[in-house]
């Protein structure tokens, strides 16, 4: 069956049948090979496109800027201090004037309800590049990393999401995994469970495929993983709540016990980035000098041989390219 996927918009992941999410792996497989063989392309000349941000991103904004450019299109950056959507203008009107503009439109912050009217107004294609609740592009980059370095058919990959099972990059773990077959495993405290509704709609998309998704907090359940991934304790604007989920997820922090509980000598290691793994960083050694302790994964595993973040964050521009060529190309 031909997938057409021009003009439409990449809200979630769940927005798209096993097929179309097939399409864009297999199109990013391709422009990645494209592009290290040196290959420059033109499927989006011509083409203008926005980036919207109310969250800051090293990883996101890269890529879409370079794929857009190595397929010829033009960028606007606007952060929040530079776009009036919400302050002196409503989103409806900002969506309707963006549209006029540009062929396409990425939104990074906070409500998913944000990027849906941005689809809903514009009537151009818009793609998420993070809300409160979802990443989809990430999610992508994810998938696409396991296809480069386990070897197995996607529909016998055992992945383990390791900590606060209920953030966005968890959700869209779920859902990918629920869309592509796979086994989804949330692991985490009780305290910080996945929203029923979330769970309901992951699990009817996975009768489908014949994924399997669970939640647990009892560690028996990493044995088999073929991926251990873990995410930061405190999203951006939870600084508050360390203390709280320091205490609580601790427990979950990504260590060579935790990959040995696997009992898989080729289990890999996946972040979406950034990641606190050493005490290099400001926010890293301030929080350990009030006593916590925020390291979600261990230098140990961070730099080990099975550590494959930085093949996984690379791909993050090779997926968000075959978003792009797929949408408006």
């Amino acid at each position: 069956m031909a997938v057409n996927l021009k003009g439409r918009s990449f809200l979630t992941i769940m927005d798209f049948t096993p097929e179309e999410v097939r399409y864009l792996l297999d199109l990013a497989h391709d422009l990645k090979a494209k592009k290290r063989a040196g290959i420059r392309g033109e499927m989006l000349r011509g083409k203008n496109i926005v980036l919207l941000f109310q969250k800051t991103s090293t990883r996101t904004r890269c890529a879409f800027e370079v794929a857009a450019y190595d397929e010829g299109a033009q960028v606007t950056f606007l952060d929040s201090g530079s776009s009036q959507m919400g302050k002196k203008e409503s989103l409806r009107d900002t969506a309707k004037v963006l549209g006029r503009f540009y062929d396409g439109i990425e939104y990074r912050g906070f409500e998913q309800a944000v990027v849906e009217d941005l689809a809903r107004y514009s009537g151009v294609p818009v793609w998420n590049g993070l809300t409160d609740v979802d990443h989809p592009t990430q999610a992508l980059a994810d998938v696409m990393t396991i296809e480069e370095h386990v070897a197995k058919p996607l529909n016998q990959v055992k992945l383990v999401f390791c900590g606060d099972v209920r953030n966005n990059v968890a959700y869209c773990l779920m859902y990918i995994c629920a869309k592509l077959g796979m086994h989804y495993v949330g692991y985490g405290p009780d305290a910080l469970t996945v929203d029923a509704k979330v769970l309901a709609r992951a699990r009817a998309a996975a009768a489908e495929t014949g994924a399997t998704i669970e939640i647990s907090s009892d560690a028996s359940c990493l044995k088999g993983a073929d991926v251990i991934y873990t995410d930061i304790w405190a999203s951006m604007g939870e600084e508050d709540q360390i203390p709280e989920r320091v205490r609580l997820l601790t427990p979950y922090r990504v260590d060579a016990a935790l990959l040995a509980k696997t009992e898989n000598p080729d289990v890999i290691f996946l972040h979406c980035l950034p990641s606190f793994h050493d005490f290099e960083t400001t926010m890293a050694r301030q929080q350990m000098e009030l006593g916590y302790d925020i390291r979600e994964v261990t230098d140990e595993v961070f730099c080990s041989r099975c550590s494959k973040v930085f093949d996984e964050a690379e791909n993050r521009l090779h997926t968000i390219k075959a978003v792009l060529v797929a949408t408006i190309g």
